[in-house]
């Protein structure tokens, strides 16, 4: 039988028996499963379930808002453009603009699948702040980080029953869950030092995530969305990133207020 994005290479007693681990066996460790190969097919399978999913997912029609995917595409090459990426060349980066102004929030799927909400775009004031946040996204699954958290949060059990056609829902429920996968403390800490290490060969100044937490702790906001976790801190997390960007040199980037603003009037 052909598997759709699990290509085993244990025997199949070991996977049987893998299967039966439970969530809470898990949890506190870095298991993952997954191939780059399985990272890769089972990113465009959630990108398929995502878009016959209008009511969750609100997608902008790409040629109607035609100008602002081109916005959003700009930013996301300058990051892979700065040759830091690890999966550059392998991973799709395929953009797509969520309207709903309600959510901050972005996530990108195993594979390289990149989602952004409006409601995150209007709440930001620079392309730096934005590029920031999509760096720190890009790492989780240039990292693999997703598939990691897939695997603890779902459970291998619900995971193969997806490979195997066991569970026709389950896709659809792990698609749904995207947007609120808890990432470890670890996972946080190295996707936001990756923020850094992708935008400073850029334009960008690299800072640009570390502004968005300075951004919620103004306005009160001391958890933030839960794309990025509570734990550790914003306040040490803004520390945490200055500390990455004064290592590697501390250059001054830029941070197009301007030209971000023609980005959040291209939206709806």
């Amino acid at each position: 039988m052909k598997r759709t994005f699990l290509r085993w290479t244990l025997p199949l007693a070991l996977v049987l028996f893998t299967a039966t681990i439970s969530f809470e066996s898990c949890k506190d460790k870095k298991i993952n499963i997954f191939s780059l190969e399985d990272d890769i097919n089972l990113g465009k399978q959630v990108s398929e379930e995502i878009a016959a999913n209008p009511q969750d997912y609100p997608l902008l029609d790409p040629n109607k808002y035609s100008t602002a995917y081109a916005h959003l595409q700009r930013i996301t090459e300058n990051i892979l453009n700065s040759d830091k990426v690890q999966y550059k060349d392998k991973f799709a980066w395929e953009t797509h603009i969520i309207n709903d102004d309600s959510i901050l929030n972005a996530f990108c799927t195993p594979g390289g699948y990149i989602y952004v909400y409006t409601g995150l775009i209007k709440y930001l004031e620079s392309e730096d702040q934005l590029a920031g946040v999509m760096g720190h996204e890009i790492a989780h699954a240039d990292r693999r980080h997703s598939t990691t958290a897939m695997t603890r949060q779902y459970g291998l059990q619900l995971l193969l029953d997806i490979v195997f056609g066991q569970d026709k829902g389950a896709l659809a429920r792990v698609a749904v869950g995207l947007k609120e996968l808890a990432y470890g403390r670890d996972a946080e800490r190295e996707a936001d030092k990756y923020s850094v290490i992708y935008l400073y060969p850029t334009d960008y100044d690299a800072r640009g995530a570390a502004r968005f937490f300075e951004k919620l702790l103004a306005n009160g906001n001391s958890g933030g969305p839960e794309f990025l976790s509570t734990h550790p801190s914003p306040d040490n997390r803004v520390e945490n990133i200055t500390k990455e960007w004064e290592t590697m040199g501390g250059k001054e980037g830029q941070r197009f207020v301007e030209r971000y603003q023609q980005f959040k009037n291209s939206l709806p």
